[in-house]
């Protein structure tokens, strides 16, 4: 029993000396003054002297314990262990737990600070050895000579090799202690991720063109062979539990590594959409790491975000929209093959293109290579692929049921399955719509401006789009472009045959001047505009003369002029000089011919004469004045410039153009069409209100697909845009509304 109690005093009395030595003594001995971090290199300067002080301060009360340990073990040898404790290591189990809880219960912060600057001084001193020197780690030189970029002195005094010696030597110290994870975890852990922070912010930031992956793995291995050798002990006593460890740091590095990636990246994504394909690294690299972290939902609201802020307002061109718009489908499309990120992320912007007039016409321009910022549609058109809709239901049958996926949980609740969600560029912007009628309908009228504008017959590269298109949207929506096309064909041979015919006349007999025309077919042509004109008589007599010609050649045809709509190819003699081939508008050629009758006209008597209003004459007046043909006098009155000094000459050399005769269009604008079409329907629901008395929205748009089913409108209008005309109507006082039952109100 006195034996006993003398072990006991021994042990209580080592526990006591081990508290002391870590939490006061370790601060009496540290006698060298706070450090500092350095400007620019993260690491302390931590000395030989501060190592020698972190180890004594283990290595004392060790000697102390050890001793005490080993009474114990021979106690627990003669059998009187389980006095003390179950089990065969009963009393060095329960010393072991006094230590770790004295310690956890009060734990030292001074021990703490000192661990980390040495480990972190450890670790400068093991990546240089290796040829990594920590970024900002370079050597420099001092009065005493070059430093040594590991442990921070100058070479002549380097102790590189010491303190990988004494980074062994508290590795063995806190092993034995059993304190090795408890005193190593919480300071390593520190240095690690500060060290890939900085890594990341020096390396990575605004460097999209090249992935890091591998960069990070090779940098990842060096630090594992740091790590071994601060849990040496453990790896070396058992190479299974030393494996384990060196894995488990290896996976928490990994998974840090990946998240401060993905933080990063999230905020740089706008930027990378921006720029792909060359950020394609980047991309590959944050779908690797974002597979590997639960930050999908941050990503999409910070992308979203990005999107409003940045791109969608009034400053952002159409054209600037749909660039990013295709460059993020590109982009996401490789970072989620299930494409629920671009669903949910470009909501915003299919949203506010639907608000924007133009965007049906940029993107048609952009697929028949007219447009700048949207080449990429062009090439994407060269594919062939057949347009498919999203909103289209895809439960087909047939469909092999082990072979579905379910999205990922956030994706937006609709019919379309990842396998079905369409990732092609081309469907996706006619998606945004939900009718291929709409882009049909623009792309007539961006064929029939570009085949009215050129007058030349080569419809080559027109029968190419209209041929690829056809693959996209079907040979039955292109059948109207086919028609325009064919009456390009027939009107170049018609020409051709009037031609041969006029030069077997005499010269008496033949026409005062050259006429080519464009044949239509009305009914396949999208609506052009209407102006009057009348033009001179010279030009009216060619006309008769041409349409004549084409009766005899077309039985039971004859041809309904549009005299605002042409080209004419001109020459204007004046005393000192000649302007040839003046390619002028209908209206410009019928002003200019009016004056060889007299030389002096007003805007009102030009006016009479054509039969247009007197704006458009007097705008139409100005080319002729930048061409120095024209001036304008006291009174309004046009006199013919025949002669002018050389300064007027040079100016008139320059040839400017009249910001009218930049090429306008000869069809209606989109929006006219619209309206028309509008009225169209407002006609048809004036009539079914006028039976009925009163319907609701859902019964209107019922109502008006079975009556308007057969024209190619009804498509173009969904149950919104429907109510958006409904209440337009109600703004206007034409009709009134109650709850959601629309009348028309009463006569009075």
């Amino acid at each position: 029993m006195v034996d006993l109690i003398v072990l006991s005093l021994l042990v209580a009395a080592s526990l006591t000396v081990l508290e002391m030595q870590i939490t006061v003594e370790q601060v009496l001995q540290y006698h060298s003054g706070s450090l500092q971090p350095q400007s620019s290199v993260w690491f302390v300067k931590f000395t030989r002297d501060h190592s020698i002080v972190v180890l004594m301060n283990f290595r004392h009360p060790l000697f102390v314990l050890l001793g005490g340990l080993k009474s114990l073990g021979m106690w627990q040898e003669e059998g009187h262990g389980d006095l003390c404790g179950p089990g065969p290591r009963g009393l060095q189990e329960r010393a072991f737990t006094i230590i770790r809880a004295l310690l956890l219960f009060s734990p030292s912060p001074v021990l703490q600070e000192r661990v980390l600057e040495f480990y972190s001084r450890t670790f400068s001193v093991y990546m240089n050895q290796e040829g990594e020197a920590e970024d900002g780690a370079e050597v420099t030189d001092s009065p005493e000579g070059a430093v040594c970029p590991g442990c921070a002195v100058p070479t002549q005094q380097c102790w590189c090799q010491d303190a990988l010696k004494q980074l062994q030597e508290l590795s063995h110290i806190l092993s034995k202690l059993q304190l090795l994870e408890w005193v190593s975890s919480e300071a390593v852990t520190s240095i690690l991720h500060k060290l890939i922070e900085q890594r990341m912010e020096q390396h990575c930031r605004g460097e999209y063109e090249r992935s890091f992956l591998l960069e990070f793995q090779e940098w990842l291995e060096l630090v594992l062979g740091w790590l071994s050798k601060v849990f040496a002990s453990e790896v070396h006593t058992d190479s299974l539990s030393g494996s384990s460890v060196l894995k488990q740091w290896r996976c928490h590095m990994h998974q840090f590594f990946c998240r401060i990636y993905v933080n990063m990246r999230i905020e740089e994504l706008f930027s990378i959409i921006r720029d792909f394909p060359e950020s394609k690294a980047a991309i590959e690299d944050l779908k690797f790491c974002l597979e590997r972290t639960n930050q999908r939902q941050q990503l999409l609201t910070s992308l979203k975000s990005a999107f409003e802020s940045r791109l969608l307002h009034p400053g952002v061109h159409t054209s600037d929209i749909l660039t990013v718009y295709i460059s993020a489908i590109k982009a996401l499309r490789e970072l989620d093959p299930s494409m629920v990120i671009l669903q949910v992320a470009c909501q915003p912007i299919r949203k506010y293109l639907r608000t924007r007039e133009d965007t049906v016409r940029q993107i048609v321009a952009g697929l028949t290579g007219d447009a700048e910022g949207c080449s990429d549609l062009a090439s994407e058109l060269s594919r062939g692929d057949p347009v498919t809709l999203e909103m289209q239901d895809s439960d087909e049958e047939g469909n092999d049921p082990e072979d579905w996926t379910p999205d990922p949980t956030d994706a937006v609740p609709d019919k379309m399955g990842s396998k079905h969600r369409s990732s092609d560029i081309i469907s996706l912007l006619v998606s945004i719509y939900g009718s291929k009628n709409i882009f049909i309908d623009e792309y007539r009228a961006v064929l029939a401006d570009r085949l009215l504008h050129q007058l030349n017959y080569n419809t080559a590269r027109e029968i190419r789009n209209v041929e690829l298109l056809k693959l996209r949207f079907g040979e039955s929506h292109m059948h109207y472009c086919e028609v325009m096309l064919k009456d390009m064909a027939d009107s170049r041979r018609i020409n051709s045959n009037i031609r041969e015919e006029e030069s077997r006349l005499s010269e008496e007999d033949q026409p005062p001047l050259s006429l080519s025309a464009i044949i239509l077919s009305s009914e396949f042509w999208p609506q052009l505009k209407e102006e009057k004109l009348e033009l001179p008589p010279v030009v009216c007599q060619a006309m008769e003369a041409y349409t004549h010609r084409y009766e005899k050649l077309k039985a039971m045809r004859t041809l309904s002029w549009k005299p605002h709509l042409g080209s004419v190819t001109l020459d204007v003699e004046l005393e000192d000089r000649t302007l040839t081939n003046l390619n002028v508008s209908p209206i410009h050629a019928a002003i200019i011919l009016h004056f060889q009758e007299k030389s002096s006209w007003t805007v009102e008597e030009l006016s009479v004469k054509l039969g247009a209003p007197k704006e458009l004459v007097h705008r139409k007046l100005a080319l002729w004045q930048q061409h120095g043909v024209l001036r304008e006098e006291a009174g309004g009155h046009y006199y013919v410039v025949e002669t002018g000094s050389s300064k007027e000459k040079m100016e008139r050399g320059m040839m400017l153009i009249d910001s009218d005769e930049e090429r306008d269009s000869n069809t209606t604008t989109q929006s006219e069409q619209r309206e028309e079409k509008l009225q169209l329907f407002w006609a048809y629901i004036q009539a079914m209100l006028t039976n009925l008395d009163s319907m609701t929205l859902e019964r209107i748009h019922s109502m008006l697909r079975m009556f308007v089913a057969t024209g190619p409108v009804i498509t173009e209008m969904d149950i919104n845009e429907l109510e958006a005309f409904l209440q337009r109507k109600v703004r206007e006082h034409q009709l009134l509304v109650s709850g959601d039952v629309y009348r028309l109100p009463k006569p009075n």
